[in-house]
């Protein structure tokens, strides 16, 4: 007999061997309550701001579990006054009943005191019964979201009423293991917040060095430069120093999400701000003829000469693999030579700057898919200084990329234990 169906995890903590017990949320000492609030429902002259007012949140404030004040609505104070049923306690779970279902958000210190509109429903638990902790790690997992996901009503509007989220089964067990299961989540939780915040502040750190450490327009020098420079730069067209290869070719057909072979490269997986996105995989699992120029090697970088999107945020962005690991090209992402005598992570971070960039959107052209041609690259003015100061901006770079690189990597380690806890962790 399987573990789980001796209604104990697959994995835990030393210590336990109960048996967990299945019951509906309903079942429990629960408290229960949306933002549905009739007439009393906030107007428009009844919103604020930021600094005057009290977050009202939506689907797009859960993220992950947590709850995320960007992008909030927020509403005054007297309107939060009247609206006492949405008010969030600590430990309470929020969790999306309209639009997007599935999204939760467990309410922190910071959180206590906001409020929630119409898409959003409130779990309060009983403390002497079910921790808020535990219970919203186990809504976050797969047995979780299925068990919430297959309640939902309507056609073109998805809803989970409070009637049908209340048949939802979830685990009791004693509360020193809830406990033990809240605070390893909150752990690694913490890690990954961490880890992102200095990432954030690493990625900070180079559009600061971006700005400043190439000149600005109708100037012939940075406003920073390392100690023992000081010649001007010289003017180059961008076709003098560097050429772009030619379109690697791989099927649709052969693409997939599930993780085997090669990590493409493709429009899809070349994110706005000109990283991997690791959140739309692509992979090939079976390619002939494999050699080093179907790839982008540790070191290489690439350029995307088309975009879907009417702003145009992906076109002439540049890519620098700064990882130890080499992936596929494919449509519109190619790589880039450097010619000699010159430095590639100097040229790299020269293109990767706003101002080439924002010239080379000017530059597309195409009616629904918009297309950057080379000889539009090429034609761009620039300016360059000597090979040795090259050298010294190019180390400053790529030491910046490796370490957001390994950031982003330990952010991505984090998340899949995580997802390993959530699937082993429960019942």
């Amino acid at each position: 007999m399987s573990k789980d169906a001796r209604n104990v995890p697959a994995l835990r903590f030393k210590g336990y061997s109960d048996a967990w017990e299945k019951r509906k949320l309903g079942e429990t000492n629960s408290y229960f309550t949306d933002g549905n609030y009739g007439e009393s429902y906030p107007k428009e002259s009844e919103l604020s701001d930021k600094e005057n007012g009290v977050p009202f949140l939506r689907g797009s404030n859960l993220r992950n579990g947590e709850l995320i004040e960007d992008n909030a609505n927020y509403i005054t104070k007297e309107k939060h006054a009247e609206l006492t049923s949405g008010h969030l306690v600590e430990d309470d779970i929020v969790l999306a009943v309209r639009g997007s279902l599935g999204a939760l958000g467990y309410v922190k210190d910071e959180n206590i005191d906001w409020n929630i509109n119409s898409q959003l429903a409130v779990i309060r638990t009983d403390k002497s019964e079910l921790s808020g902790k535990f219970l919203v790690q186990f809504l976050l997992s797969w047995r979780g979201q299925k068990e919430l996901l297959s309640r939902n009503t309507g056609t073109a509007l998805k809803q989970l009423p409070i009637k049908q989220l209340k048949d939802v089964p979830v685990p009791i067990v004693n509360l020193d293991e809830q406990k033990e299961i809240g605070a390893l989540f909150s752990s690694i939780d913490n890690l990954i917040a961490a880890t992102q915040d200095k990432l954030s502040f690493l990625k900070k750190m180079k559009m600061f060095f971006l700005q400043q450490i190439f000149p600005t327009k109708n100037h012939d020098v940075p406003q920073i430069r390392f100690d023992g420079f000081t010649d001007v730069w010289s003017h180059y067209k961008l076709g003098s120093l560097m050429r772009i290869d030619k379109e690697q070719e791989v099927k649709k057909e052969l693409l997939t999400d599930i993780q085997k072979g090669f990590y493409v490269l493709a429009m899809r997986t070349f994110s706005m701000d000109g990283y991997i996105d690791h959140s739309k995989p692509y992979w090939l699992n079976h390619l002939d003829n494999v050699s080093d120029d179907k790839f982008l090697l540790p070191r290489e970088f690439a350029i995307l000469d088309a975009d879907m999107d009417a702003n145009l945020p992906k076109i002439g962005r540049v890519l620098l693999n700064a990882s130890s690991e080499k992936y596929l090209l494919a449509a519109h992402v190619r790589k880039i030579q450097v010619k000699s005598g010159n430095d590639p992570i100097f040229i790299y971070a020269l293109m990767r700057g706003n101002s080439v960039h924002e010239r080379l959107k000017l530059e597309a052209n195409g009616s629904i898919s918009k297309r950057l041609l080379d000889k539009n690259v090429y034609k761009q003015s620039i300016l360059v200084p000597n090979r040795s100061e090259q050298s010294r901006i190019g180390r400053l770079f790529f030491l910046l990329e490796t370490t957001i690189t390994l950031h982003q990597q330990k952010i991505k380690m984090l998340k899949q234990v995580k997802k390993s806890c959530l699937q082993n962790l429960f019942i």
